[in-house]
Protein backbone atom coordinates (compact mmCIF):
# COMPACT_ATOMS: atom_id res chain seq x y z
CA UNK A 1 0.00 0.00 0.00
CA UNK A 2 2.66 2.58 0.93
CA UNK A 3 4.42 1.22 -2.77
CA UNK A 4 1.33 2.46 -4.43
CA UNK A 5 0.98 5.39 -2.53
CA UNK A 6 4.62 6.34 -3.31
CA UNK A 7 4.22 5.45 -6.96
CA UNK A 8 1.26 7.94 -7.40
CA UNK A 9 2.59 10.46 -4.84
CA UNK A 10 -0.97 11.24 -3.52
CA UNK A 11 -2.56 9.61 -0.09
CA UNK A 12 -4.84 6.67 -1.01
CA UNK A 13 -5.39 5.85 2.33
CA UNK A 14 -7.12 6.86 5.65
CA UNK A 15 -4.85 4.77 8.67
CA UNK A 16 -6.95 4.42 12.45
CA UNK A 17 -7.11 2.22 14.65
CA UNK A 18 -10.05 0.64 13.66
CA UNK A 19 -8.50 -0.32 9.79
CA UNK A 20 -8.60 1.59 6.33
CA UNK A 21 -10.30 3.33 4.32
CA UNK A 22 -9.83 5.25 1.06
CA UNK A 23 -9.57 9.14 1.02
CA UNK A 24 -11.20 11.34 -1.66
CA UNK A 25 -8.02 10.44 -3.94
CA UNK A 26 -7.95 7.09 -3.33
CA UNK A 27 -12.00 6.52 -4.22
CA UNK A 28 -11.20 8.38 -7.35
CA UNK A 29 -8.76 5.57 -8.10
CA UNK A 30 -10.61 3.19 -7.17
CA UNK A 31 -13.45 3.97 -9.28
CA UNK A 32 -11.06 4.47 -12.17
CA UNK A 33 -10.04 0.85 -11.77
CA UNK A 34 -13.33 -0.58 -11.67
CA UNK A 35 -14.11 1.26 -15.32
CA UNK A 36 -10.41 -0.23 -16.44
CA UNK A 37 -11.27 -3.91 -14.88
CA UNK A 38 -14.95 -3.44 -16.73
CA UNK A 39 -13.33 -2.87 -20.39
CA UNK A 40 -11.12 -5.89 -19.76
CA UNK A 41 -13.89 -7.89 -18.97
CA UNK A 42 -15.66 -6.91 -22.01
CA UNK A 43 -12.83 -7.41 -24.55
CA UNK A 44 -11.60 -10.81 -22.91
CA UNK A 45 -15.81 -11.54 -23.29
CA UNK A 46 -15.75 -10.32 -26.62
CA UNK A 47 -12.38 -12.67 -27.56
CA UNK A 48 -14.62 -15.14 -25.44
CA UNK A 49 -17.61 -14.95 -27.99
CA UNK A 50 -15.39 -15.22 -30.77
CA UNK A 51 -13.79 -18.02 -29.62
CA UNK A 52 -17.01 -20.22 -29.43
CA UNK A 53 -17.79 -20.25 -25.45
CA UNK A 54 -18.49 -17.20 -22.87
CA UNK A 55 -18.94 -18.13 -19.07
CA UNK A 56 -21.49 -16.59 -16.51
CA UNK A 57 -20.74 -16.61 -13.23
CA UNK A 58 -23.67 -17.26 -10.62
CA UNK A 59 -23.52 -16.75 -7.03
CA UNK A 60 -25.63 -17.73 -4.86
CA UNK A 61 -26.51 -19.55 -1.45
CA UNK A 62 -26.77 -23.15 -0.56
CA UNK A 63 -30.16 -23.86 -1.29
CA UNK A 64 -31.04 -21.51 -4.09
CA UNK A 65 -27.78 -23.53 -5.70
CA UNK A 66 -29.32 -27.13 -5.18
CA UNK A 67 -32.54 -26.19 -6.51
CA UNK A 68 -31.08 -24.83 -9.35
CA UNK A 69 -28.76 -27.60 -9.87
CA UNK A 70 -32.18 -29.73 -9.90
CA UNK A 71 -33.35 -27.33 -12.27
CA UNK A 72 -30.43 -26.32 -14.69
CA UNK A 73 -31.72 -28.09 -17.96
CA UNK A 74 -34.12 -24.54 -17.52
CA UNK A 75 -31.20 -22.10 -17.41
CA UNK A 76 -29.02 -24.10 -20.27
CA UNK A 77 -29.55 -26.03 -23.45
CA UNK A 78 -27.63 -27.95 -25.88
CA UNK A 79 -27.83 -25.10 -28.17
CA UNK A 80 -26.18 -22.45 -25.54
CA UNK A 81 -22.96 -21.19 -26.54
CA UNK A 82 -22.08 -20.28 -22.91
CA UNK A 83 -20.93 -22.37 -19.58
CA UNK A 84 -21.94 -21.56 -16.51
CA UNK A 85 -20.31 -21.66 -12.93
CA UNK A 86 -21.88 -21.85 -9.91
CA UNK A 87 -20.38 -19.76 -7.09
CA UNK A 88 -22.24 -21.35 -3.83
CA UNK A 89 -21.78 -19.46 -0.19
CA UNK A 90 -23.81 -17.63 2.59
CA UNK A 91 -21.81 -14.94 2.29
CA UNK A 92 -22.65 -12.84 -1.13
CA UNK A 93 -19.67 -12.35 -4.01
CA UNK A 94 -19.11 -8.95 -4.72
CA UNK A 95 -20.35 -7.77 -8.23
CA UNK A 96 -18.61 -4.68 -8.30
CA UNK A 97 -15.13 -6.61 -8.50
CA UNK A 98 -16.41 -9.53 -10.98
CA UNK A 99 -16.91 -12.03 -9.06
CA UNK A 100 -19.80 -13.16 -9.84
CA UNK A 101 -21.91 -11.66 -13.02
CA UNK A 102 -25.23 -12.83 -11.26
CA UNK A 103 -25.81 -13.28 -8.14
CA UNK A 104 -29.39 -14.13 -6.07
CA UNK A 105 -29.75 -12.12 -2.79
CA UNK A 106 -32.05 -11.58 0.09
CA UNK A 107 -32.19 -7.53 -0.08
CA UNK A 108 -31.97 -5.00 -2.45
CA UNK A 109 -28.52 -4.13 -3.41
CA UNK A 110 -27.96 -0.78 -2.82
CA UNK A 111 -24.58 -0.70 -5.47
CA UNK A 112 -25.27 2.19 -7.51
CA UNK A 113 -23.13 0.12 -10.33
CA UNK A 114 -25.29 -2.41 -9.75
CA UNK A 115 -29.02 -3.15 -11.28
CA UNK A 116 -31.48 -5.61 -9.78
CA UNK A 117 -34.84 -7.43 -10.96
CA UNK A 118 -37.21 -8.83 -8.14
CA UNK A 119 -37.54 -12.62 -7.69
CA UNK A 120 -39.76 -12.94 -5.44
CA UNK A 121 -40.71 -14.08 -1.50
CA UNK A 122 -39.16 -16.49 0.05
CA UNK A 123 -40.30 -17.93 3.05
CA UNK A 124 -38.80 -20.59 5.91
CA UNK A 125 -40.47 -22.63 8.19
CA UNK A 126 -39.03 -25.75 10.65
CA UNK A 127 -39.25 -29.12 9.70
CA UNK A 128 -38.89 -32.65 10.91
CA UNK A 129 -39.11 -35.76 9.57
CA UNK A 130 -42.56 -37.41 8.61
CA UNK A 131 -41.88 -40.84 10.31
CA UNK A 132 -45.24 -41.38 13.34
CA UNK A 133 -42.29 -44.14 14.88
CA UNK A 134 -39.97 -41.48 15.62
CA UNK A 135 -40.39 -38.66 18.19
CA UNK A 136 -37.75 -35.49 17.66
CA UNK A 137 -39.37 -33.91 20.78
CA UNK A 138 -37.73 -30.71 21.09
CA UNK A 139 -34.97 -31.11 19.74
CA UNK A 140 -32.72 -29.13 17.15
CA UNK A 141 -30.08 -29.06 14.45
CA UNK A 142 -28.26 -26.13 13.44
CA UNK A 143 -25.53 -24.57 11.72
CA UNK A 144 -22.50 -23.62 14.06
CA UNK A 145 -23.20 -20.29 15.21
CA UNK A 146 -19.64 -18.79 13.64
CA UNK A 147 -21.32 -19.59 10.33
CA UNK A 148 -24.80 -18.74 11.04
CA UNK A 149 -24.54 -15.75 8.56
CA UNK A 150 -27.96 -15.78 7.32
CA UNK A 151 -31.57 -14.90 9.40
CA UNK A 152 -32.87 -18.33 8.92
CA UNK A 153 -29.61 -19.75 10.32
CA UNK A 154 -29.40 -17.92 13.55
CA UNK A 155 -32.63 -18.25 14.27
CA UNK A 156 -32.02 -21.55 16.29
CA UNK A 157 -29.27 -19.62 17.80
CA UNK A 158 -31.71 -16.85 19.28
CA UNK A 159 -34.92 -18.79 19.98
CA UNK A 160 -33.80 -22.48 20.85
CA UNK A 161 -29.87 -23.06 21.65
CA UNK A 162 -30.77 -24.69 24.54
CA UNK A 163 -32.20 -27.01 22.71
CA UNK A 164 -29.69 -27.56 20.33
CA UNK A 165 -28.20 -31.06 19.81
CA UNK A 166 -25.98 -31.03 16.48
CA UNK A 167 -24.65 -28.44 14.98
CA UNK A 168 -22.79 -28.58 11.21
CA UNK A 169 -20.52 -26.00 9.58
CA UNK A 170 -22.59 -26.36 6.35
CA UNK A 171 -26.77 -25.74 5.61
CA UNK A 172 -26.50 -28.33 2.87
CA UNK A 173 -26.56 -31.51 6.24
CA UNK A 174 -29.39 -30.11 7.73
CA UNK A 175 -31.73 -31.42 5.75
CA UNK A 176 -30.33 -35.03 5.74
CA UNK A 177 -29.71 -34.92 9.70
CA UNK A 178 -33.58 -34.23 9.68
CA UNK A 179 -34.45 -36.78 7.82
CA UNK A 180 -32.37 -38.95 10.00
CA UNK A 181 -34.09 -38.26 12.85
CA UNK A 182 -31.93 -36.01 14.86
CA UNK A 183 -34.00 -33.22 15.48
CA UNK A 184 -35.81 -30.68 13.71
CA UNK A 185 -33.98 -27.55 11.79
CA UNK A 186 -35.07 -24.51 9.81
CA UNK A 187 -35.48 -25.09 6.35
CA UNK A 188 -36.79 -22.76 2.78
CA UNK A 189 -40.32 -24.02 2.07
CA UNK A 190 -39.26 -24.41 -1.27
CA UNK A 191 -36.77 -27.03 -0.06
CA UNK A 192 -38.19 -28.40 3.05
CA UNK A 193 -42.29 -28.61 1.02
CA UNK A 194 -40.98 -30.32 -2.12
CA UNK A 195 -40.26 -33.33 0.34
CA UNK A 196 -42.53 -35.82 1.25
CA UNK A 197 -40.58 -37.09 3.86
CA UNK A 198 -40.78 -33.73 5.55
CA UNK A 199 -43.08 -31.84 7.82
CA UNK A 200 -43.46 -28.83 8.92
CA UNK A 201 -43.10 -27.97 12.85
CA UNK A 202 -45.97 -25.15 13.14
CA UNK A 203 -46.70 -22.47 10.59
CA UNK A 204 -44.47 -20.43 8.62
CA UNK A 205 -42.26 -18.29 10.51
CA UNK A 206 -43.12 -14.84 9.71
CA UNK A 207 -40.05 -12.56 10.77
CA UNK A 208 -37.61 -15.07 8.10
CA UNK A 209 -39.72 -14.28 5.13
CA UNK A 210 -37.83 -11.48 2.90
CA UNK A 211 -38.01 -11.11 -0.67
CA UNK A 212 -35.71 -12.45 -3.45
CA UNK A 213 -33.59 -9.97 -5.57
CA UNK A 214 -31.18 -11.19 -8.53
CA UNK A 215 -28.44 -8.58 -9.45
CA UNK A 216 -26.35 -7.71 -11.92
CA UNK A 217 -23.12 -5.37 -13.03
CA UNK A 218 -24.47 -2.57 -15.17
CA UNK A 219 -22.14 -2.67 -17.73
CA UNK A 220 -22.39 -6.62 -18.05
CA UNK A 221 -26.06 -6.53 -17.85
CA UNK A 222 -26.76 -6.33 -21.62
CA UNK A 223 -24.56 -9.06 -22.63
CA UNK A 224 -26.30 -11.59 -24.52
CA UNK A 225 -25.38 -14.81 -22.39
CA UNK A 226 -25.71 -12.70 -19.33
CA UNK A 227 -29.49 -11.71 -20.48
CA UNK A 228 -30.23 -15.10 -21.33
CA UNK A 229 -29.57 -16.43 -17.65
CA UNK A 230 -31.29 -13.38 -16.11
CA UNK A 231 -34.63 -14.03 -18.03
CA UNK A 232 -34.51 -17.88 -17.53
CA UNK A 233 -33.84 -17.61 -13.85
CA UNK A 234 -36.49 -14.79 -13.66
CA UNK A 235 -39.03 -17.21 -15.58
CA UNK A 236 -38.09 -20.08 -14.14
CA UNK A 237 -38.43 -18.52 -10.28
CA UNK A 238 -41.68 -16.99 -11.77
CA UNK A 239 -43.27 -20.34 -12.13
CA UNK A 240 -42.29 -21.78 -8.69
CA UNK A 241 -43.46 -18.54 -6.92
CA UNK A 242 -46.10 -20.63 -4.48
CA UNK A 243 -43.54 -22.54 -3.70
CA UNK A 244 -41.10 -20.12 -3.09
CA UNK A 245 -43.83 -18.15 -0.56
CA UNK A 246 -44.67 -21.24 1.30
CA UNK A 247 -48.38 -21.93 -0.30
CA UNK A 248 -47.26 -25.82 -1.49
CA UNK A 249 -46.83 -27.80 1.59
CA UNK A 250 -45.93 -31.23 0.52
CA UNK A 251 -48.85 -34.20 0.66
CA UNK A 252 -48.22 -36.71 2.64
CA UNK A 253 -50.54 -38.50 0.45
Amino acid sequence: MLELENSFGRPLFVRSRTGYRLTSEGALLFNQVLEMEGAARRIETFRQEEGGSTLVRISCGTWLAWWISRNISALQTDTDNFRLDLFIAERRASLAHRESDIGIRAFEPEETNLASQRLGEVAYAAYRARDPGRTTGLRWVAVAEDEAISAYLRYPHEHAAAKIVVTVNRPRSLRDLVLGGAGVAVLPCFVGDQDVRLERVGEEIPSLRHTQWMVMNNDDRHRHDIRTVVDRMSALVRRHADLFAGRRPADPR
